[in-house]
């Protein structure tokens, strides 16, 4: 791939706007010295304005996702790009969440431009398990994680039941929840079904990733290792 086009897939504006940034000799590599636009250059060893290039295509983000923001790029208010640098909302290919975390939900949301490596995530082959923390507004009657766990729960205007989850309970009005799947607004549409309502709701972990210390609206790129680790991989 030619590099102007390589970098303003990257964001950094249009062809001809990444045309006059080495026309102003700001596009240089690793020493200093001023790139061409017909330089053949590997990604790693370019810079501009003397910082390296964002990452390159295949990226995956793990987002502390606060409460109020969307997981949208067109929807008005707060949205999870806000919380990501600027020039990430112009890649090519796009970068997009894998799933979706409702507006009042917080916690684990990925993000990648990798569309391989999203499918394979959402896979319903793959069953990566989803863990949620959740506050109810009442306590629970006892007979939940029984119903969960059967396999034979069906949501409001759904034909097909839910796979089985595990509920554990945590203090009396709240409770962690792992689900197999990813229907729309699975863990309120579950407590609404045997009658109570969620009233806070968190995603703490997709397979074997978790947030660990990774503040409220903070990001991190996910390497190697950490992708081992989401799909049950790691050797450790």
């Amino acid at each position: 791939m030619k590099i102007v086009r390589h970098i303003a897939n990257l964001g950094y504006g249009s062809r001809k706007q990444v045309q006059a940034l080495f026309r102003e000799g700001r596009v240089t590599d690793a020493a200093g010295e001023v790139l061409y636009t017909d330089d053949p250059v590997d990604h790693d060893a370019i810079r501009i304005d003397g910082e390296a290039l964002d990452p390159a295509p295949g990226l995956c983000v793990l987002l502390h996702k606060p409460v109020g923001y969307t997981c949208s790029t067109k929807d008005t208010g707060r949205l999870v790009y806000d919380l990501l640098p600027t020039r990430w909302r112009q890649r090519d290919p796009v970068l997009s969440t894998v799933g979706r975390l409702d507006r009042e939900t917080s916690g684990l949301l990925l993000l990648t431009d990798d569309g391989g490596l999203l499918h394979r995530i959402i896979s319903p082959k793959a069953q990566l398990p989803k863990v949620y923390e959740a506050t109810l507004a009442q306590p629970l009657r006892g007979d939940e994680a029984a119903t969960f766990a059967s396999g034979t729960l069906l949501l409001e205007s759904e034909t097909k039941p839910l796979l089985p989850a595990e509920l554990e309970v945590i203090e009396p009005l709240r409770v962690r929840l792992t689900l197999h799947e990813g229907r729309y607004h699975q863990v309120r549409r579950m407590f609404a079904a045997v009658g109570n309502h969620v009233s806070a709701l968190y995603r703490s972990r997709i397979g074997g990733l978790a947030l660990d210390d990774l503040p409220e609206g903070q990001w991190r790129l996910l390497d190697a290792a950490d992708l081992a680790r989401l799909f049950g991989t790691d050797a450790a």
